[in-house]
């Protein structure tokens, strides 16, 4: 079917300005519907309508007389026959009978549905390389930190035994320097007692040496003295007599 543009009928140019598009998550109705065509054909609106209304009129007729309407891409419009059944009222809860009738079935084509799905999916996919991205990101970055923290731990552990061993060998040298300062200060103890006790021996042996050689002399002064007492007494006596 041909659409008939704005010069054919002479309607005035179609501003872009004026023309809503689509937002996500928004209704869109019949007359917002022929405001996308007309501003994606860039003919007037009126000329949209009637291009709308002639497609959906030729489905529905088509769908009424039994026909099925196959859109490749988009989908399939049919009839169904649906069976008579019994239903149940929502507000009341009774249950009410439910005529056989036939209703119009929509199936979507595959394109239409990886187009559908695509936004969305894509969406998704978006959303799941973010986090998948942090994730390995945050992974990469445990990682070396983990491996780094268990270097560390090793080293650690490594060099405990090394720390221990040097304490002991600094603790027993300490050990030997005191007991090595301990022989020196003994020695040098016993050493002084040594030249002190010389001292006082060399230092008595001359004392001794002199009172024997004074010894002697005293003797010999007493006995002098006692004889010269014996001569004088002796004298005397010859005297009286």
């Amino acid at each position: 079917m041909r659409i008939p543009e704005a010069a054919d009928k002479g309607f005035p140019p179609v501003r872009r300005a004026r023309r809503r598009t689509f937002t996500e998550g928004r209704n869109v109705n019949k007359a917002q519907l022929i405001d996308a065509v007309a501003e994606r054909l860039e003919v007037s609106r009126r000329a949209a309508g009637e291009a709308v209304d002639a497609v959906l009129e030729g489905i529905t007729g088509a769908v009424v007389g039994g026909d099925k309407v196959s859109l490749t891409g988009f989908g399939t419009f049919e009839s169904a026959k649906r069976p008579a059944r019994i239903a149940r009222n929502p507000r009341t809860g009774e249950q009410v009978k439910v005529a056989a009738a036939t209703v119009p079935k929509f199936r979507a084509g595959q394109a239409f549905k990886d187009e559908v799905n695509g936004a969305k999916g894509a969406a998704r996919k978006a959303g799941a390389k973010k986090t998948a991205a942090k994730r390995t990101a945050s992974a990469s970055t445990s990682a070396p930190r983990a491996a780094a923290m268990k270097k560390t731990a090793a080293a650690a552990k490594k060099a405990a035994p090394a720390k221990k061993a040097a304490v002991r060998k600094t603790t027993a040298a300490k050990a030997t320097g005191t007991a090595k300062k301990a022989a020196v200060t003994k020695a040098a103890a016993k050493t002084t007692a040594k030249k002190t006790v010389g001292g006082k021996k060399a230092a008595a042996r001359p004392v001794a040496r002199k009172t024997a050689a004074k010894a002697p002399a005293t003797k010999t002064a007493a006995k002098k003295t006692t004889a010269k007492k014996a001569v004088g007494t002796k004298k005397a006596a010859a005297k009286k007599r």
